[in-house]
């Protein structure tokens, strides 16, 4: 523990900052690699510590510098893991007075200018201790010049001379540097290890705190002592007296978890004006809107590793019933239905950031969560309909509709693709006979083949929608242009089939043709086949069960064989042996 402050209150992360390495919790791994490197005399002249914020770094490095420079109380003993906190080193560098110790923020000395001074410094002797040590703390912000002026000096120090760097982002320190340094990441504290420390902390400070409210001060701190610590002395200070689990609640505000999870239960089931009135009161309670989200995304993560492993509901911060209630919803709900709920928050945790007004965008993303857990998976719809009775005929008293025929014949305006030797030919028409050029587009079908086969998008567009054929012979056509037509679409058209095709083509505009473009046709069959399917009573029995669903799109079986067939390896017929001279 560290000494007390005279001049005034010490706050709890400082007042019980660890001194030893029997003080530092949660991180067993790193200790007893340090332990081991100092018995053995292989302490090494660099080393990297990196980890979130709270877990330790900057106070390892101290307590590994004053290991090093610890004399004992006699005066006479070495470097140690177990500094004795009495000799003159040790309490000079608890109250950072040692002159051999020297914190460097890389934050606020980022420049290559600082760094030279550090190398100066490093190359003379220790004034009163052991070594000399360097403790650089959020070392990732140093610029890329002071990170090169410091290599030499980080590989090869003199002996007197030690370096601990300490980095919430390693991914931001190079791998030059990292690679002189002997790294240790230090880990999250453990829930459990986390309430042991704060239950220690408040017997020793003589403040009576419930369990529960230890619980919530550990989860709100994520893994990180000093958070911890720091939301503890504010608790104690909000308690003034017995500090409860509504107090931290209402300190961190907080929802009561039990009610989250009464909203969320309200949301599973569909009742959205039960899951409305539920938010108003926490909301009146003094619970922020966004806060309730995080807490029932949190529950729906939680419930949704329950499903998949049951030991974790026995998490420590957890309370009984709380476990009992979480692992009855995980075997009552489907994986379905927690994965879309989860990613429904995530998506209303956006908008309620972005939102004038938080308490709408929360009632509104209930709204919707609500009416999703109404909606039946895809197993009890397929269900529904085949338990479904037959519909009744059409009104009109003609026989009823059956199951759309599969359509596998594409019309004259929508040919198959184009073979390999028509695009071939396309490519690289020379000028041939003119008739036997021709003879290779027998209908204007074979036409838009071309026009696709040299990938003329937009010329595609303009023929499908645009032109109302008249008459058609090869090297010949006639059309009436749509209202909306370009005025080049003759012109263009007839300098692009004789580019392609090396024959002379004659396009030209006449009047009073009615046919149909290919566009329209096309579409006058696609809604014939949509009405047709609108018949059949399973999609009629599924636009009963999602009012307002529409049929998008209708795709033959014919078609889908034609792709799979297009897409699929071709087949081998005698196998490859790759050893095979």
């Amino acid at each position: 523990m560290s000494a007390t402050n005279d001049t005034g209150y010490q706050v709890l992360a400082r007042k019980y900052r660890p001194e030893t390495f029997a003080d530092l919790v949660g991180q067993d791994d790193m200790v007893r690699t340090l332990k081991n490197a100092f018995a053995a005399d292989r302490i090494a002249h660099a080393f990297i510590m990196t980890g979130i914020r709270g877990t330790g770094k900057t106070t390892t490095a101290r307590i590994i510098a004053k290991g090093m420079n610890c004399i004992g109380p006699d005066g006479t003993g070495g470097p140690t893991t177990d500094p004795c906190g009495q000799c003159d080193p040790c309490r000079k560098i608890a109250e950072g007075r040692f002159i051999d110790v020297l914190e460097i923020d890389a934050a606020s000395s980022t420049g290559v200018d600082s760094m030279r001074e550090i190398n100066r410094m490093a190359e003379t002797r220790p004034s009163e201790g052991r070594f000399k040590i360097f403790i650089i703390d959020e070392v990732h912000m140093l610029s890329t010049s002071a990170f090169n002026a410091m290599l030499k000096t980080l590989e090869e120090p003199r002996p007197h001379t030690k370096f601990i760097l300490a980095t919430t982002e390693i991914r931001k320190v190079p791998v030059t540097v990292l690679s002189r340094c002997q790294r240790f990441d230090l880990r999250r504290i453990e829930p459990e290890v986390m309430l042991a420390l704060l239950r220690r902390i408040a017997t020793g400070e003589g403040a009576e705190i419930d369990d529960d409210a230890l619980a919530l001060i550990t989860r709100a701190a994520e893994g990180s002592a000093r958070d911890a610590t720091s939301l503890l002395d504010q608790a104690i200070s909000h308690g003034a007296g017995r500090t409860t689990a509504e107090a931290v609640r209402a300190m961190l505000g907080l929802a009561d978890r039990g009610r989250v999870m009464d909203l969320f239960d309200l949301i599973m089931k569909g009742d959205a004006a039960g899951a409305l009135t539920e938010l108003s009161a926490q909301y009146a309670a003094g619970a922020d809107p966004m806060g309730i989200l995080r807490d029932l995304a949190e529950v729906t993560h939680w419930i949704s590793v329950i499903k998949i492993t049951p030991e974790a509901a026995d998490d420590p911060t957890v309370a009984p019933d709380e476990r009992t209630r979480g692992r009855g919803m995980a075997d009552a709900l489907p994986m379905r239905a927690l994965t879309r709920m989860w990613q429904m928050l995530l998506k209303a945790l956006e908008e309620v950031a972005q939102a004038p007004n938080a308490m709408m965008a929360a009632e509104m993303a209930v709204i919707r969560l609500t009416h999703v857990a109404e909606l039946p998976s895809p197993e009890d719809l397929v269900r529904r309909l085949k338990d479904a009775p037959p519909a009744p005929p059409p009104s009109g008293g003609g026989p009823r509709a059956t199951a759309p025929e599969t359509r596998s014949t594409p019309t004259a305006q929508q040919p198959a693709a184009v073979t390999g030797s028509t695009q071939g030919g396309a490519a690289t028409a020379l000028a041939v006979d003119p008739a036997s050029a021709l003879a290779r587009f027998p209908t204007f079908a074979s036409v838009l083949d071309l026009i696709r086969a040299n990938r003329d998008a937009h010329l595609v567009i303009l023929v499908e929608t645009h032109i109302r054929l008249a008459r058609y012979a090869p090297g010949r056509i006639e059309f009436t242009p749509a209202h909306d037509a370009p005025r080049d679409l003759a012109q263009n058209l007839g300098r692009k089939l004789q580019a392609w095709t090396g024959a002379r083509w004659a396009v030209t505009v006449v009047n009073g043709a009615e046919a149909p473009t290919i566009a329209e046709t096309r579409k006058v069959e696609e809604d014939a086949l949509k009405a047709e399917a609108a018949e059949h009573p399973m999609v009629r029995a599924v636009i009963d069960a999602f009012p307002g669903a529409k049929i998008g799109r209708i795709t033959s079986l014919a078609t889908l064989e034609e792709a799979a067939a297009a897409e699929a390896l071709p087949e081998v017929d005698e196998e490859w042996d790759p050893f095979e001279s």
